[in-house]
């Protein structure tokens, strides 16, 4: 007679090949600088309206316990494209820009690329961010390679990075639809409506970005309906992130400002997606994840002017090594595979993405593929996930790891925006900062020289990870 451990076993496995033989579609939106505290559903005290996320939220699992690798933006959407630790590459940390030559290594596998070879459409559209050609500055009256069709991606259109860097344009696969023959002198106030001046193509403006990437994304999910073969889009938008540019009928929507009324129509984003997938009956076999590259840029002075918290009551902001720097939110809906309306308090990060595919998908990644991906299918499923710890890094590369209930910080202060950035150890005093979140979500108190056991085997394993070039 079989036991119950075998049962339980054979119907993982059947499950598992269930779902590698039904390939689902695959929608991923990552919000730009979208904090915790942001959306109802995690924030019932939030000021921007985000009937959409809730409906996603109600529709299938909230994680609460989900972390970007980085505390900005690039190194994060390496990390998801690849499964792999930006830190490990040759950025390490910080931002690229607008120039910049491209960052993932050629030949090195993406999520696009597996995905294609499963038979996957693989289609991109938003906000790249990750270099774009092998020059030392990239060169947009030339063709660019490498760009994402060299990594797996069937279809990409885009801007080149975040919103405020010129050059302001758009690109299609592997050119520029049109050249920055012109300039804009940049903006800098009020607060949050800002971009850096330099070239910009013609007809680019920047307050219609938003609404045209939403465009060129439902048209491909129309598009997709009509073909046989399962397909990958991945919308990496370009708000909340700054110039917070709301569009005329999001003005007022909010009791946040400008940033609150740009995230209200992120929401709008979200619930134009969600339709589209309903009408063309696509919904029901579509895996759809919206989540954050990291915490909000929401500062002193903007709690002081507004009652609304963009990171809820994690400690820092955006670019931070404290929570709101890095913990975000992160909803999926799978119709049939994911119970409606739950939360899953499991540890996960964005790097998950490439090992969570090729779970679903039945494929086995090479132990050079996904370095640090741990696959979410079982915490999707209402189960316990399989990650140990997450590695975080800030802006200026501060270091953090986290297992359970610990969370160890390899300096003192931010690391990043808040005050103080960086603090000097002083005699007798902490070298780092290792807080339980269990009973100080907060990171309030710091007991790194009360629990030196801990702070030794978290270092110890934080070592491990970057000796042996992989944390999977």
């Amino acid at each position: 007679m079989m036991n119950r451990r075998d049962f339980l076993a054979g119907m993982g496995a059947a499950c598992q090949t269930r779902a590698a033989q039904e390939k689902p579609n695959i929608v991923y939106i990552l919000a730009d600088d979208l904090g915790w505290g942001d959306l109802r559903c995690y924030n019932p005290l939030s000021a921007v309206p985000s009937p959409n996320a809730a409906r996603l939220a109600s529709q299938g699992v909230r994680f609460t316990d989900m972390h970007s690798p980085s505390a900005v933006c690039t190194p994060t959407r390496y990390g998801i494209l690849t499964g792999r630790y930006c830190w490990r590459s040759r950025l390490k940390q910080g931002v690229l820009w607008g120039y910049s030559p491209n960052l993932i290594e050629p030949g090195r596998m993406t999520v696009a690329s597996m995905l294609k070879a499963r038979g996957y459409y693989t289609a991109g559209v938003g906000k790249w961010h990750l270099g774009l050609g092998t020059a030392e500055k990239a060169d947009y009256s030339q063709p660019l390679h490498p760009c994402p069709r060299d990594h797996g991606f069937d279809y990409y259109f885009g801007i080149p990075a975040s919103l405020d860097m010129d050059p302001y344009l758009y690109f299609e696969n592997d050119h520029a639809v049109e050249q920055p023959t012109s300039h804009t002198d940049g903006c800098d106030k009020p607060r949050g409506v800002f971009w850096r001046p330099g070239p910009i193509a013609p007809h680019f403006e920047i307050g219609q970005v938003l609404p045209t990437l939403t465009a060129k994304a439902i048209s491909i999910l129309r598009e997709r309906a009509r073909q046989p073969a399962p397909f990958f889009l991945y919308f990496p938008l370009s708000g909340p992130h700054t110039p917070w540019v709301p569009t005329s009928a999001f003005r007022g929507k909010s009791k946040a400002g400008d940033y609150g009324d740009f995230a209200a129509q992120v929401d709008d984003v979200l619930g134009q997606v969600m339709r589209a997938l309903d009408e063309t009956g696509l919904a029901r076999k579509t895996l759809l994840i919206f989540t954050s590259d990291n915490g909000a840029h929401w500062t002193p002075e903007d709690k002081a002017k507004f009652a609304h918290r963009a990171n809820a009551g994690w400690k820092g902001m955006k670019a931070d090594i404290w929570d709101a720097g890095h913990r975000i939110p992160f909803l999926a809906r799978w119709p049939g595979h994911i119970a409606p309306g739950t939360v899953s308090r499991e540890l996960g990060c964005l790097t998950d993405l490439m090992a969570t595919a090729a779970a679903i998908t039945g494929f086995a990644l090479p132990d050079d593929a996904g370095e640090d991906s741990y696959s979410l299918l079982p915490a999707l499923r209402g189960g316990k996930g399989s990650r140990q710890a997450v590695v975080h890094h800030s802006v200026d590369g501060m270091f953090s790891i986290r297992q359970g209930e610990w969370k160890l910080c390899l300096g003192l202060g931010s690391g990043g925006f808040s005050s103080p950035r960086r603090v000097e150890p002083q005699p007798g005093g902490p070298l780092g900062q290792l807080y339980n979140l269990d009973s100080d979500p907060g990171e309030t108190k710091n007991l790194y020289q009360s629990r030196p056991d801990v702070a030794q085997r978290l270092t110890a394993i934080l070592d491990q990870y970057k000796k042996q070039g992989y944390s999977r």
